[in-house]
């Protein structure tokens, strides 16, 4: 059983969702992988506790605060490789980018391997159900494009301008797949 509540926020409405006393997804409106493989029945719990202190960690966000990703309890659905990704979007600080690039070589030398591919590492950034929380919006392509954000790249470059990045500095893609 999924429990889910509402948020309004600035960049529109989220869904939240919790299972097993941890949050499991927030997707805004719209957004592509919308539940990924949640196939859960639902039911709306505003009186959730975990749902209820993903709202106050939003709120903070919201109004300017860095609240930690530390302080929520996460329990993400996805394949162990997955999980490996969305780790490393979690320690990019606010306000700073990293590219696909240094993702996949980070996760590469960790796994002991030479190289790894950033187009892999792309699509596990892409089906993160955690949304604002798990900042894959903090994720840029190396030549400096805003691509790759599946609540497209107007929220993405809200949500980092919010957090204070210079996005002079980058460009959105004239085509790609999260336009």
């Amino acid at each position: 059983m999924l429990y889910t509540a509402h948020y309004n926020s600035p960049i529109g409405k989220l869904l939240l969702a919790e299972k097993d006393n941890s949050l499991v997804g927030v997707w805004m409106e719209g957004q592509k992988y919308f539940l990924g493989t949640l196939r859960d029945e639902m039911r709306e719990d505003n009186d959730s506790s975990v749902l209820l202190q993903a709202k106050k960690w939003l709120d903070r966000y919201f109004a300017g605060g860095k609240p930690s990703i530390g302080e929520l309890s996460l329990a993400p659905a996805g394949s162990e490789f997955r999980k490996e990704v969305w780790k490393i979007l979690c320690e990019i600080p606010y306000g700073e980018v990293t590219t696909y690039g240094e993702i996949s070589k980070k996760l590469a030398s960790r796994r002991g391997l030479n190289r790894m591919s950033a187009q892999t590492v792309g699509g596990a950034v892409g089906h993160n159900p955690l949304s604002i929380i798990v900042p894959c919006h903090r994720v840029v392509g190396a030549n400096g494009s805003l691509t790759g954000y599946a609540g497209g790249l107007q929220k993405k470059i809200k949500l980092l301008t919010h957090e204070g990045v210079d996005i002079e500095q980058f460009f959105v893609p004239a085509k790609g797949t999260a336009l």
